[in-house]
């Protein structure tokens, strides 16, 4: 399972910061690996976005699924990252091949920073619990 761990990338300037947390399943193993490869692409374009704290990206290949995980600044931060390229086209591109997105989004305090993936799994399970039977996404 390729595992990009959380790497900090930027310096906090308040206590509590805005997070980001995402589960992508595609609809076909054969789309995992050109999602994969994507996703590389946005996670090194992420960790240089302004506004940026700490990114991690996990890739379960076998079923499909991927997960991130993202601190940063402020929610501006986060969506003006969303609107510039590559992240808009390739999200664009990809929509494509996706069966399922949840994207939860929290602050969290600076000092429990990272969050641990099982605690990922847990905020983004809620947020599906709590969802519509479509909770489909699109960013």
């Amino acid at each position: 399972m390729p595992t990009l761990p959380w790497m900090t990338v930027g310096t906090p300037t308040r206590p509590e910061v805005q997070c980001m947390a995402s589960r992508l399943e595609v609809d076909s193993l054969l789309s995992a690996p050109g999602f994969l490869i994507a996703s590389l692409a946005l996670w090194w374009q992420a960790r240089r976005s302004p506004g940026a704290l700490g990114v991690a990206l996990k890739a379960e290949m076998l079923k499909g699924t991927f997960w991130t995980y993202s601190a940063w600044e402020d929610k501006a931060a986060i969506y003006a990252y969303a609107r510039s390229e590559p992240h808009k086209s390739t999200v664009e591109r990809k929509r494509k091949v996706m069966r399922d997105a949840t994207f939860v989004f929290f602050n969290a305090p600076v000092d429990e920073l990272p969050l641990s993936w099982t605690e990922i799994r847990r905020r983004i399970a809620e947020q599906r619990g709590s969802a519509q039977p479509d909770h489909k996404s699109a960013q």
